[in-house]
C-alpha cells in the first residue's frame, strides 16, 4: 500500500471513529483529564524505550566484536529509527531504517537484518504471550474468529523463526524455498538464514531478550492503565491486561502510519465491551498513540543534531 493510500486510510478511519464517538465529548474527556497519572505514564514510556534498546543490543552478539559499531552509535541508530518509524507504516519502516543504518557502519547486511528481524519476532512473541493471558482474563474474546486467526498467524511466524534458529532441518527447508528466488535475493536469503541460525549458540541471550520483551509489554499495559485513570475510566488493571496486547497486535498491521486509525477503532471496540463510552475510549487511544510519539522524541533530537552536524561538515569542506 502506497504512502498516500495509508494516509487516506488513517485519516478516514480516524475521522469516522471520531464522528461516531462525538467529537465534543472526546474533547471534554481530554480537557477534564487528571494529568498526574498521565505524567506517570510518560515516565514509564522512557523506561520501556530503554528496555527496547537493551534488547536489541543483546541481539548484536552475532556480529564480530571487531566489526561491531561503538555502543553510542548503536544507541543513536536505535533511537533515530524509532523517531523515523513514527512516520512510516507500523514498525516495519523503523526496522528497515535500523538495519540500513547498521550496514552504513560496515555491518554485514544479513547480520543487521537478522538482529532486527529476531528483535521484532521476539517482540511479537511477547505480545502473543500477553494476548493469550488476555484471552484467559476475557474469555468471551476467545470466540471471536478474527482475534483467534490473528493470534494464530502471529504464533506461526514466531514458530517458524524459532525453528530456523534451533532446527537445522527447518533451515534447510527455508533454504530450499529460497532457491526459487532470483540469484541476488537467493544469496542474501541464504546468508540471512545462516545469520539467524548463529543465534543457536546464544540461548541465554534469547531468553534474556524475551524476558525483556515481556517487561516492555507489561510497561505498555501499565501505561495504558495510568492513562485510563487520568481520564477517569473506572476499570481494574485486569481489563487492560486483557485488551491492550490485542490492541497492540492490531496496531502492528502495516495499513496506516504509527497505528493511527487502527488504534482508535481497536480501543473503542475492545473497551466498549466492558461499558467504557466511545468518547473516553477514543480519548484513551489518542493519549496512547501520543505517548508513543513522546517516547520517540529523543530520537528526533538525535536526528536533528545529526543533520546539523552534517551541514556543518559540508560547509567546512573545501
Amino acid at each position: 500500500m502506497k504512502a498516500a493510500a495509508r494516509a487516506a486510510v488513517a485519516a478516514g478511519l480516524t475521522a469516522f471513529i471520531l464522528w461516531k464517538s462525538h467529537p465534543r465529548d472526546v474533547l471534554a474527556a481530554l480537557a477534564n483529564a487528571d494529568w498526574r497519572p498521565i505524567a506517570v505514564a510518560v515516565i514509564l514510556v522512557l523506561a520501556d524505550r530503554a528496555l527496547m534498546a537493551y534488547r536489541w543490543v543483546m541481539l548484536l552478539c552475532i556480529i564480530d566484536p571487531a566489526e561491531r559499531p561503538p555502543l553510542a552509535e548503536v544507541m543513536r541508530i536505535f533511537f533515530v529509527s524509532t523517531f523515523v518509524g513514527t512516520f512510516l507504516p507500523a514498525s516495519v519502516g523503523g526496522d528497515a531504517v535500523r538495519a540500513y543504518s547498521m550496514t552504513r557502519l560496515n555491518v554485514r547486511g544479513r547480520d543487521a537484518v537478522a538482529s532486527v528481524f529476531l528483535d521484532r519476532m521476539l517482540g511479537v512473541a511477547s505480545i502473543l504471550l500477553m494476548a493469550a493471558l488476555g484471552l484467559i482474563l476475557a474469555r468471551d474474546l476467545a470466540g471471536n474468529r478474527a482475534i483467534v486467526v490473528s493470534l494464530g498467524v502471529g504464533a506461526l511466524l514466531c514458530a517458524v523463526t524459532l525453528l530456523m534458529v534451533f532446527s537445522d532441518g527447518a533451515a534447510r527447508i527455508a533454504s530450499a524455498v529460497i532457491t526459487r528466488l532470483p540469484a541476488r535475493l537467493r544469496d542474501f536469503g541464504d546468508g540471512l538464514i545462516a545469520s539467524i541460525g548463529r543465534y543457536s549458540d546464544h540461548h541465554l541471550r534469547l531468553v534474556n531478550v524475551l524476558l525483556g520483551s515481556l517487561a516492555v509489554q507489561v510497561l505498555r499495559i501499565v501505561q495504558a492503565y495510568f492513562l485510563g485513570v487520568g481520564l477517569g475510566i473506572a476499570l481494574s488493571p485486569a481489563a487492560y491486561f486483557a485488551f491492550v496486547p490485542l490492541i497492540l497486535l492490531v496496531m502492528l498491521l502495516p495499513v496506516t502510519f504509527n497505528g493511527i486509525g487502527t488504534s482508535q477503532a481497536a480501543f473503542v471496540w475492545f473497551f466498549g465491551r466492558v461499558g467504557v463510552g466511545a468518547p473516553a475510549a477514543f480519548a484513551l487511544s489518542v493519549l496512547f498513540v501520543a505517548l508513543g510519539v513522546v517516547g520517540n522524541l529523543p530520537g528526533g533530537l538525535l536526528y536533528a543534531l545529526g543533520r546539523a552536524d552534517r551541514r556543518r561538515a559540508r560547509a567546512a569542506s573545501p
